[in-house]
């Protein structure tokens, strides 16, 4: 019995595939990048952008705002109005299974807004609560 043991573990170990990113000697695939651009504007804005070989992209565009300021809900000024930045921006990548991944992004006044498909989303429970009967109400116990 110990021998079918030993045997079938050494036959699992050599069954194993080998040259995965997680095995000794593993050689990732060199990616170089393909495209690139990046424009600097002299009022603050500006973009940048590159491709890789293995079909990965990043562009990005960002730009100075004027910000109002804002008061909460007492009436108090929060912080003061001044100069704020925006930044919008759209990565791509291949996933291990094949599938193009695609993340889009917002951040301004209204903070990090990200998109994508493969994101996760709350699940939306569409029920209604249930409500107590209402029983009447009378006074009881010592003193009444």
């Amino acid at each position: 019995m110990k021998l079918f043991v030993i045997v079938a573990l050494l036959a699992v170990a050599a069954a194993a595939p080998s040259g995965t990113p997680y095995s000794a000697g593993y050689k990732a695939p060199a990616i170089s990048i393909v495209a690139q651009s990046d424009v600097r504007n002299g009022d603050g804005s500006g973009a940048w952008s590159y491709a890789g070989s293995d079909g990965t992209t990043r562009d990005e565009s960002y730009a100075q705002k004027a910000l109002p300021g804002y008061k909460d809900a007492y009436g108090k000024e929060s912080y003061e109005s001044g100069a704020g930045n925006t930044n919008k921006g759209a990565s791509y990548y291949i996933s291990p299974e094949g599938q193009k991944i695609t993340l889009t992004w917002v951040a301004d006044e209204n903070g990090f807004q990200p998109k994508g498909d493969h994101l996760p989303v709350a699940p939306v429970h569409v029920y209604e609560l249930p409500v107590a009967p209402a029983l009447p109400y009378t006074r009881t116990g010592p003193g009444y």
